[in-house]
């Protein structure tokens, strides 16, 4: 591993690291109240940002899981709340997995690809066009 390749690792293990304490203290926070727009979006931006730093680095695991995560936390963003208790379990798994990625990057190792079954469920689906203004329950 070249010179410049060891510093972006450091500065990405260091950065991911913090952005996944973020993601952790908001899950946490999502627990108690499943409509905290703060902890959803916070969520949404750490996702986004490990997945850009990953994908720059060539660490495609974790570009992909983080961007999936990302993509399930637009759909809670629209609908202002986590669906349920399974939704925030989801959420945590994905965390999980990203924390495992991380580990294996710490240890110079390259990281597994997510589950695929973990990737597919956090895949957000639309049901309808739009929203219910009833329930909100527009997405899976």
């Amino acid at each position: 591993m070249g010179l410049d390749m060891a510093k972006y690792r450091r500065i990405f293990l260091e950065e991911g690291t913090d952005h996944l304490g973020e993601i952790s203290r908001a899950l946490l926070d999502l627990e108690k109240e499943t409509g905290n727009v703060e902890a959803i979006d916070t969520i949404f931006r750490m996702a986004h940002s490990i997945k850009s730093m990953a994908a720059s680095l060539g660490y495609e695991p974790v570009a992909d899981l983080s961007h999936r995560l990302e993509d399930r936390m637009e759909g809670v963003r629209g609908a202002g709340r986590v669906r349920d208790g399974e939704e925030l379990s989801l959420l945590f798994r994905g965390l999980e997995g990203l924390e495992a990625m991380m580990a294996a990057v710490s240890a110079e190792q390259d990281p597994v690809p997510a589950d695929r079954a973990l990737l597919e469920a956090l895949t957000p689906c639309l049901l309808y066009t739009s929203p219910s203004p009833r329930d909100n329950d527009w997405y899976l």
